[in-house]
């Protein structure tokens, strides 16, 4: 019998994340959030952090900032289920981290391989062979040729495309609706087409 799913995170993103998990057919427990606006949340109840952590279950850190999700994660420990939504196309030469949410229209091709605890929004698409760090977020109708490397924690803005065998570093930014066609270092932001550095942010 399947766990029941905690998640973390109350917003907009946890919306998303609660109807795969319905359409699954999957047990939601409640929700947890820093700060509750509500004691429910879609119908599910909402419990401050610290306020009787459960057991028996499993989690999703449902929260689309990458930074926030990778704290959270620590401090939740796990552990930690995977959801890919019945119309997003996964190879079975593929594979996804715990805690990685992969949405409706997605294209994640053979030997990919993404990490832990990512976000494949929206009609993204992931070719062959491509390499994502734990905590990388694809956003809606980005595409990622084969042979891409993305780094831990980086941002694939929507609608951006990276061309082919390009290597993107950790917590990176790419911009909306950019096309990549050289290497990306740890730290950049990058926007346009061609896609250009405008800003360099300290990893922490």
């Amino acid at each position: 019998m399947p766990k029941p799913v905690y998640l973390y995170g109350a917003g907009g993103h946890a919306k998303v994340i609660l109807d795969m998990l319905e359409e699954e057919g999957r047990t939601i427990d409640r929700c947890y959030s820093d700060n509750p606006e509500s004691k429910t949340f879609l119908g599910y109840p909402v419990h401050a952090w610290g306020n009787g952590i459960p057991v028996g279950g499993e989690w999703i850190v449902s929260i689309g900032d990458n930074q926030n999700r990778r704290k959270i994660v620590k401090r939740v420990v796990g552990p930690f289920t995977k959801v890919a939504h019945r119309s997003a196309y996964v190879s079975k030469r593929a594979s996804y981290g715990d805690g990685t949410v992969i949405m409706s229209g997605v294209s994640v091709h053979s030997g990919s391989v993404l990490g832990a605890h990512c976000i494949i929004n929206t009609h993204a698409s992931v070719d062959h062979d491509c390499r994502l760090g734990d905590f990388v977020h694809i956003a809606p109708h980005a595409t990622l040729c084969g042979h891409v490397e993305v780094g831990e924690g980086t941002l694939i803005g929507a609608g951006a495309v990276i061309i082919p065998e390009i290597k993107i570093g950790r917590w990176a930014v790419i911009g909306a609706g950019s096309v990549i066609r050289n290497d990306v270092p740890d730290g950049a932001m990058v926007a346009g087409n061609p896609g250009r550095i405008f800003l360099m942010k300290e990893i922490q």
